[in-house]
């Protein structure tokens, strides 16, 4: 892929402070079983579609030790919306069941690969990567979606069996880079074809 970290690559680290006015590293996630590692943000109608859905994904598999972390990377300078006070106003209202971390220097959706929001990184025990892309097929409008990609992959991956579809295209906004415009993502960068 190049940009995107590749299936079985590690999860790369992070330090990062959250809304809840703690800071938390990669490591701080030890003792989950699972790791969903997600890139979203406050603005996008693709995560304000399926926010929902990552809830109901989240706290299906939460009682079998899967852990969701939220990242928001966007610049702040591009979408005012994206600072870090309005994620807490977020959380606030919302109670979504995951920590949401502020990303401001952009390094992590870099060591990561992330290219849009919402764009999902699902790690196993050992923090390597089983499944890379989008939640489902319409995050915009979830009463339209036919497949949960992520659902998919965590139950395969729960149930001993390969993961189904380990790399799909994420669907949403771009990550929203400091200094460049709104839309602008390099096209070499734009998309990963899947095999």
């Amino acid at each position: 892929m190049g940009f995107t970290i590749d299936i079985g690559a590690k999860a790369p680290s992070f330090s990062l402070p959250a809304t809840d006015g703690k800071t938390y590293r990669l490591e701080d996630f030890k003792e989950a079983r699972v790791l969903v590692v997600f890139f979203t943000c406050n603005h996008c109608p693709y995560v304000l579609g399926s926010d929902e859905v990552t809830r109901s994904t989240a706290d299906k598999f939460k009682s079998k030790g899967v852990v969701f972390v939220g990242i928001n990377s966007n610049s702040e300078n591009t979408y005012a919306e994206d600072d870090f006070p309005h994620m807490v106003q977020r959380m606030a209202e919302k109670k979504f069941p995951w920590v949401y971390l502020r990303d401001q220097s952009q390094r992590i959706a870099l060591a990561y690969g992330a290219l849009r929001t919402p764009h999902f990184f699902l790690f196993d025990r050992d923090r390597r990567l089983l499944y890379t892309g989008r939640g489902v097929d319409s995050p915009m409008d979830t009463s339209k979606m036919t497949v949960n990609d992520l659902e998919n992959a965590l139950e395969d991956h729960l149930a001993g069996r390969p993961v189904r579809e380990a790399l799909t295209n994420p669907l949403g906004c771009n990550v929203k880079w400091e200094g460049k415009d709104a839309h602008w993502m390099p096209k070499s960068l734009a998309d990963f074809s899947v095999a």
